[in-house]
């Protein structure tokens, strides 16, 4: 039997103890009742999306591959004041973003969706252009030619006609944009409640609905 590869940081050697996976959904649901989800944040304001996304997925039967971008580590410290270790042990997996030959870099590793959160112009562009110079923009081409689930959480305003035109090549690749544009009928009182309110229609997209996700019911 050929072991299966495995070049995530959870399982570099040397680095088991630092970033070794979260046991959560690994250690309690077989293998094939598990959903795998990608979350990718990039260098676009917003990194708190990205963060309370990761919150929300920690759940059973959910398990986390996290990818930060340079630029998404200097907007996350920035924003939030919380450092790179905090936000991977967030996530089962953790890989850098330098690493093409990751397992994510390859469609016959079996993942269920990928969540890009916040999604800046740079990369927006650079995954409809078939760009795969790191791994998190690899893993979402490997999303799209494998027929995936693709949501971007494109972070920008206003947009030029580039930024539409791209968008709707995006759109017709297969990929779901979906901005963080908040909700005001639950009649939000804090910044959190903008947050979530787009994250829980994220988790609406990934088939992994919140229980307490506010929803138009008048």
């Amino acid at each position: 039997m050929v072991p299966e590869l495995n070049y995530s940081e959870a399982a570099s050697r040397g680095q088991q103890e630092s970033s070794g996976p979260v046991p959560n959904s690994e250690q309690t649901e077989p293998l094939a009742s598990r959903r795998r989800i990608i979350v990718g944040i990039t260098g676009a304001s917003g990194a708190i999306y990205g963060v309370r996304l990761l919150e929300r997925l920690r759940r059973p039967g959910v398990e986390i591959h996290l990818l930060l971008s340079r630029s998404g580590v200097r907007t996350l410290e920035m924003e939030t004041g919380m450092r790179l270790a905090e936000v991977k042990a967030l996530a089962d997996f953790h890989y850098p973003i330098h690493d093409v030959g990751a397992r994510l870099a390859s469609g016959s590793f079996p993942v269920d969706a990928m969540v890009i959160a916040p999604c800046s112009v740079r990369t927006m562009s650079a995954i409809a252009a078939g760009l795969s110079s790191n791994l998190l923009l690899r893993a979402a081409d490997v999303t799209l030619k494998e027929r995936r689930k693709l949501i971007l959480m494109v972070r920008e305003s206003p947009l030029h006609l580039g930024h539409l035109r791209t968008l709707v090549a995006l759109t017709e690749m297969g990929a779901i944009i979906a901005p963080p544009i908040p909700a005001f009928y639950h009649r939000p009182q804090t910044v959190m409640d903008l947050v979530d309110y787009s994250v829980e229609r994220v988790l609406d997209l990934l088939g992994l609905p919140a229980r307490d996700a506010r929803r138009w019911d008048p």
